[in-house]
């Protein structure tokens, strides 16, 4: 039995290495992508930035980017070498992160933002790829999850960036060495082999790699045959909407909360790093188990974690700066991204044909991107700034919190998801043998 053989559910010491060296990426991935949220109160009045500026440059001047240049990345990574083209994603947007600590205002900090969010676009789609044809199917939910503890480390540990290094060196030098950290890895994962993909191995003859024009006919034919895939994706688009709302938290902590920025930062990272990690883990192992016990799709667990958390988040958006739920809610709010993930991309690779894997997943990245955290990071900016403007009082506590309630719609999303998966699978893999 080869080591590609679906059924094995051992993982090698050299797929751990793999898997430790994406995971590593990722994190790199979150923690610069988090660095404009993590240096929020330095950044905001070093530039002179509004709550609608800040809000545009987290969300859509880099989302739009990052998701439309996802979905062909998606496709590519489905034709070419996957691990050249995340050395040639990680060494971009490195690069533009370093030269984000040059900008002086507005303008000239969207500009790399833009196109780090195309460097970024790389990673997941390819590495979710690579990570399906490597492990079991049996063990990819810890897989993914595993892979996905990059999340709350680069989060986290941005945080702790901003809250350590921020008052030693300035946020511009923290841009600086990141980017060098970056260039260094990128070097690294270029001369690391490509994975074979399965689905070709296990052809009894010879495929030929479809053009990418035919695999977006394949994807965009496949993703309505599926209703579990489509309530996934809407469940993951409103999850998105509290996570873009969170861009804001900072702020929000300084401004309503009375919070020092410095001690909040860590406090932020400390919470979030603990919180997303166990996350993580749950999500990922907890969701294999489960739906080897009950038999249901790894999204019915991951609705339970959200239900349990939800009336935790709401005394979050209420609490006083000196209540005990702050730290709560931080972890909590971490502690339930993290345990989207490995359930979530698991799931969704369950109902999609291999040869189009990249590609659904970079469009399910779009959708939860641009409209999800577009719509959560770009209206909160402009509801608080509207707010302020007519004298109401608290406006970043009123918006989280109705943000926070509203994201609560992504639950019978993933109930319903989780319940109709069997059913869309095996449907699926009677098309495949027919």
């Amino acid at each position: 039995m080869t080591k590609d053989t679906p059924s094995k559910d051992t993982i090698s010491s050299s797929d751990m290495g793999f898997l430790c060296l994406l995971t590593a990426l990722n994190g790199l991935n979150m923690l610069d992508r988090n660095l404009m949220s993590a240096f929020a109160n330095y950044i905001v009045p070093d530039l002179g930035l509004s709550n609608t500026e800040y809000g545009l440059l987290t969300g859509l001047v880099f989302l739009i980017f990052y998701s439309i240049a996802g979905l062909y990345m998606g496709m590519l990574a489905d034709t070419v070498n996957r691990t050249r083209l995340i050395s040639f994603g990680v060494s971009l947007w490195s690069a533009l992160t370093a030269a984000s600590g040059l900008a002086w205002n507005f303008v000239s900090m969207a500009i790399p933002r833009m196109f780090i969010g195309v460097g970024e676009s790389i990673l997941s789609p390819s590495a979710m790829s690579l990570l399906a044809d490597r492990f079991p199917q049996s063990r990819l939910g810890f897989a993914v999850g595993f892979y996905y503890i990059g999340a709350p480390l680069g989060a986290g540990g941005s945080f702790l960036l901003a809250g350590f290094l921020g008052p030693v060196i300035g946020w511009r030098n923290c841009f600086y060495l990141l980017g060098g950290i970056g260039l260094v890895l990128a070097a690294i994962v270029f001369f690391v082999k490509e994975t074979p993909r399965r689905h070709l191995i296990d052809a009894n003859e010879q495929i030929e790699k479809p053009s990418i024009r035919q695999i977006a006919k394949i994807a965009m034919t496949a993703i309505p045959k599926s209703p579990a895939l489509m309530a996934a994706m809407a469940g993951a688009m409103l999850l998105h909407v509290f996570i873009g709302a969170g861009y804001f938290d900072q702020l929000w902590f300084v401004q309503e909360r009375n919070f020092d920025r410095d001690e909040i930062a860590k406090l932020t990272g400390l919470m979030g790093l603990s919180g997303g990690i166990i996350g993580t883990f749950v999500g990922g192992i907890g969701s294999d188990w489960f739906t080897q016990k009950t038999g249901y799709g790894r999204l019915v667990f991951l609705f339970f974690i959200l239900l349990a958390c939800s009336p935790f988040m709401i005394a979050y958006r209420l609490a006083p700066g000196d209540s005990i739920w702050i730290p709560i809610g931080l972890f909590l709010g971490m502690f339930q991204i993290g345990s989207f993930f490995g359930p979530f991309f698991a799931s969704i690779q369950g109902l999609i044909p291999p040869e189009v894997r990249s590609t659904v997943i970079a469009f399910s990245i779009l959708l939860m991107n641009v409209i999800g955290m577009g719509i959560g990071i770009t209206i909160t900016g402009v509801s608080i700034d509207v707010m302020t403007s007519y004298g109401i009082d608290q406006p970043y506590s009123v918006t989280l919190l109705g943000f926070t309630v509203f994201s609560f719609l992504a639950m019978p999303c993933f109930l319903f998801a989780g319940l109709r998966y069997k059913h869309d699978q095996e449907r699926l893999q009677i098309s495949e043998a027919s």
